[in-house]
């Protein structure tokens, strides 16, 4: 029985210590999105005729 709690004990440790290692990752940036932005704006016209055609194709159907 005092296998189990070691065994807990020791897994609840693991489990906060990554949970900081993600913590301070997190802080230091590592997974912010530095690529998406730089290509965003390579699309951005046609996202843009995209939603007007469909905004205008709302409005002719609803009329």
């Amino acid at each position: 029985m005092s296998v189990i709690y070691m065994l807990l004990t020791i897994s609840i440790i693991v489990a906060v210590l990554f949970f900081f290692v993600f913590l301070a990752a997190v802080k230091k940036g590592q997974y912010d999105d530095a690529y998406t932005p730089s290509v965003r704006m390579l699309f951005e016209d046609e996202l843009v005729n995209e939603t007007s055609n469909n905004s205008n194709q709302n409005k002719s159907q609803t009329e």
